[in-house]
């Protein structure tokens, strides 16, 4: 494998486990918080975020290195990173509705909210902040898109198992409350793999 084959694969690792982009950064606690009630509908959502995030993320790269900077409008790429986000979410949107109409209706408004989910505009931002070539973003945004799901996922499980047992929470902590508690612990045990591998 090259070096920049090397470079890309500990960049896909790393922002999976050691940067997980919604445990260590906290990007995308919105939908990660409201939608990981059940493991059908987080694995739908972590889908179409790991989908969304990894096409965006090679398109925007694209479209900064070969469009805003040979034209001098660097400046520009915050207003044009959220129109070609919103643009693809449209998208997706469109095929899951046709696609699996079930999952479309147990996502609601958080599939079109992937739009404004800070965790996909963050994997754009951060591969231009971070100098990433082509090979490295694209290995970026899968891996953060994957990490963001596993994550959701994860929770939901919890979340899941925890339903079945109620009565054993204390009342205070229902809710939003252990729910916040338990994403503080996975985000724990996520930075213990810190040291492993570094993206930054």
């Amino acid at each position: 494998m090259t070096e920049n084959g090397w470079m890309a694969f500990s960049i896909l690792i790393a922002a999976i486990f050691t940067d997980n982009i919604l445990l260590t950064n906290y990007l995308g606690m919105c939908s990660f918080l409201s939608v990981s009630k059940e493991i059908k509908t987080a694995t739908g959502l972590g889908t179409a975020v790991v989908f969304v995030m990894t096409c965006t993320t090679v398109i925007n790269w694209l479209v900064y290195y070969y469009i805003l900077m040979p034209l001098d409008l660097g400046y520009l790429y915050f207003i044009v990173f959220i129109v070609v986000i919103a643009a693809f979410v449209q998208l997706v949107e469109m095929i899951v509705e046709r696609v699996s109409e079930p999952l479309y209706y147990s996502l609601g408004i958080f599939l079109p909210l992937i739009t404004v989910n800070c965790a996909i505009l963050g994997a754009c931002l951060f591969m231009i902040i971070r100098n990433y070539g082509f090979l490295s973003s694209l290995a970026y945004g899968f891996g953060a898109g994957v990490g963001w799901a596993l994550a959701i996922t994860c929770m939901a499980g919890i979340r899941e198992k925890m339903a079945k047992v109620k009565g054993k929470i204390p009342k205070g902590l229902e809710g939003a409350g252990i729910t916040l508690i338990i994403a503080g612990i996975m985000a724990l045990a996520f930075i213990g793999f810190s040291g492993t591998m570094n993206i930054r």
